[in-house]
């Protein structure tokens, strides 16, 4: 955020993406990292960090950036995401126009961020508000949904009332690694055409809950929380949210819609007997983080975190997705989504060994199974709740019989329960094995 300058990648980093794409005889299309110059018609390729950094898992990695090309060359994908992009253009123009015109200005919502001792990963969302606006307020998904970006806004931050100033300006949904050659000294960071602003801030933080503080101009300071997690921890938790904790029925498309949408936070049921058994593994593993990874978009971030104090869950950082299609080219799909922040994870706490809870209705099972293959060793167990025939279908008599997902293939103990309940008295006494032994404080 140099004041006027804008943030491109290092030079080296291009280089070798330039190489690698020689070396599969393909083509790459980067875009520059400062929000602030990207255009919304700019091709990108999401370009995990495998490929960069030459890990043992660049190949699959490789493999599975090769399969988005190849879909996004498809003509008619082309032309539908064109439509949509366009569309998109289209409705975020006029609805500026008529935010401005009621009298609305930019206001800054920051996501709550997590990090090591050495750095941290913030996520903050500049849009138009009314004067009195209360950016955690929980709303109907409908009414987040309608929210109107305001682009290259200038966001200025602070972590415990420290001025932050250095930091690396990411791409969202794309794993950005710790680069301190690409970080800038700047007064402010400026957001993107979607609003978002993705951070990278190294710094010295003890480990703990800080305060990570956001302004804009003519607005007051707003807080999110930062969980700064120890380096040497050795046990975290990757939760899947839309039917592993809270109810919303995502196989069936009109009653995901309808409970996203329309169904008031205060509303959202939770799945039985989940709420105990993330306790039980707090309890067990007390200096666990817990990462909620949900295809959910951003702007629901504070009903699920709403959900998911009000149900007792334990805290922690919520990892949702930006479904502006326009920095990025178009929408990733979960399955990229979940993918691309589990690696993320896997990097930021490379000693850090994970259990992953989801459930049988999208394709966790397949996704956590790949998630295991790719880093063999850093799974220690997978957890899967079944959704019962009258969830999967929503009720409907015809689909009663519609089957979810098997259980996934893979080295790694898997456990399988319709709620809590269930996958307590299996998985449990497995990790009970690995808890920390009496009066030792060491996890495995």
């Amino acid at each position: 955020m140099a004041k006027e300058e804008p943030l491109t990648p290092a030079a080296s980093d291009i280089r070798g993406v330039l190489q690698e794409a020689q070396e599969a005889g393909e083509p790459v299309a980067l875009r520059t990292t400062s929000a602030a110059t990207s255009s919304d018609d700019m091709p990108t390729v999401a370009i995990p960090l495998g490929e960069i950094a030459g890990t043992p898992t660049s190949q699959a990695r490789r493999q599975s950036t090769r399969l988005r090309r190849l879909a996004a060359g498809n003509p008619l994908k082309r032309l539908a995401r064109r439509a949509v992009i366009t569309v998109f253009g289209w409705w975020t123009a006029f609805s500026t126009r008529l935010v401005r015109q009621l009298g609305w200005f930019p206001s800054v919502k920051p996501y709550v961020g997590y990090g090591t001792e050495e750095y941290s990963r913030l996520v903050c969302r500049t849009i138009y508000a009314p004067t009195h606006a209360k950016p955690h307020t929980p709303m109907r998904g409908i009414h987040a949904m309608l929210e109107v970006p305001a682009a290259g806004e200038r966001v200025r931050l602070s972590i415990d009332d420290v001025p932050l100033r250095t930091v690396q300006v990411g791409t969202m949904e794309i794993y950005d690694r710790v680069d301190p050659s690409r970080s800038r000294t700047m007064d402010y960071s400026v957001s993107d055409s979607a609003g978002y602003l993705d951070l990278l801030a190294e710094h010295r933080l003890e480990p703990g809950i800080h305060t990570v503080s956001c302004r804009v101009p003519r607005r007051p300071p707003v807080d999110a929380e930062l969980f700064t997690i120890p380096s040497d921890t050795r046990i975290g938790v990757i939760s899947d949210v839309d039917d592993t904790i809270m109810v919303t029925q995502v196989p069936t498309i009109w009653k995901a819609a309808y409970n996203m949408m329309l169904l008031s936070p205060r509303k959202r049921a939770s799945v039985p007997g989940m709420a105990v058994m993330y306790n039980d593994i707090r309890r067990m593993f007390p200096n666990a983080p817990f990462f909620y990874l949900s295809t959910s978009p951003w702007n629901v971030e504070s009903s699920i975190r709403r959900f998911i104090t009000d149900y007792g869950f334990p805290d922690g950082p919520l990892l949702l997705r930006d479904l502006d299609p326009r920095p990025k080219t178009f929408i990733p799909s979960g399955v990229q989504h979940k993918l691309e922040y589990a690696e993320q994870l896997m990097e930021d706490f490379p000693d850090m060994k994970f259990i992953l809870i989801g459930d049988d209705g999208q394709k966790d099972p397949t996704t956590y199974a790949e998630i295991a293959r790719r880093y063999p060793g850093r799974v220690l167990s997978i957890a899967i709740r079944q959704l019962s025939p009258r969830e999967a279908s929503g009720g409907l008599p015809l689909a009663a019989v519609t089957a979810t997902q098997p259980v996934p293939v893979t080295e790694v103990p898997v456990f399988m329960g319709s709620t809590g309940s269930n996958l307590r008295k299996t998985m449990l006494p497995y990790l009970q094995s690995f808890a920390p032994s009496a009066g030792s404080g060491e996890e495995l």
